[in-house]
């Protein structure tokens, strides 16, 4: 995760969202364009922290009349309770514990849930740790690390939450096989064209101790229904 990149993004909107939320749009007149324009920033910013600010490690812990307080006492060339070159170190340092404490608890949900996955009926464990679960079995052959495949897949995490589905985009998809997660790149191989798998992907076969996007958070365990459509014909030598 850009820790830095992310904290600028959800400190500006965290100020917006909090200036909205007091102030009522009554006493806010829009009489030129510019006017109209920075009223339409404070809604972009306002809209993009209330949708990302929870998501992020730690977000919802931090309080937006604090920021808010803040930004105004800077804003008014006062002097802060934090010294301006104290406030990065401060921030980034408390970004990065949060996402390894959420790391931490992920790592702890995803092997009790792999340890009672295990146990199913019809789940395989692999020297990895990789899982599968046969749901249809195809008759074609089966790919390589070095194949493109096209396949239909849906996402979830093991809460159930879907992070990407090209079942739902109605659109299948293709890929390099080694270009994928290691999870993917070990478990279509065993598949054969025509095969519908269950994966159930951990961590380290995954992103690691890294999010993918707010939905996938760090050392999470991943959950594919994927079906093998076909391997692509390797592209022509020039």
């Amino acid at each position: 995760m850009q820790i830095r990149n992310l904290l600028l993004s959800l400190v500006a909107g965290s100020v917006v969202l909090v200036s909205c939320n007091t102030s009522s749009n009554t006493k806010v007149s829009l009489k030129t364009q510019a006017d109209s324009a920075a009223y339409a920033i404070g809604v972009d910013l306002g809209n993009n922290i209330k949708k990302n600010l929870p998501e992020a490690p730690g977000g919802k812990d931090l309080n937006p009349e604090i920021i808010l307080a803040a930004f105004s006492t800077i804003m008014k060339g006062d002097s802060g309770l934090i010294a301006s070159d104290k406030a990065g170190a401060i921030t980034q340092g408390y970004f990065v514990k949060a996402q390894s404490q959420e790391g931490d608890k992920n790592k702890q949900a995803g092997i009790d849930f792999l340890a009672a996955n295990a146990k199913k009926s019809g789940v395989t464990t692999t020297a990895s740790g990789l899982q599968y679960e046969v749901i249809t079995t195809g008759t074609g052959p089966k790919p390589t690390a070095e194949n493109t495949v096209k396949v239909h897949y849906h996402g979830t995490t093991i809460d159930g939450s879907v992070f990407d589905s090209s079942v739902d985009r109605g659109e299948p998809v293709t890929f390099g096989l080694g270009q994928v997660i290691k999870g993917w790149t070990e478990g279509l191989q065993l598949m054969p064209v025509g095969s519908k798998w269950k994966l159930y992907i951990p961590s380290e076969l995954g992103y690691g101790d890294q999010a993918a996007g707010p939905k996938i958070k760090p050392n999470s365990v991943l959950i594919f229904e994927v079906e093998l459509i076909g391997i692509e014909p390797a592209a022509a030598t020039k």
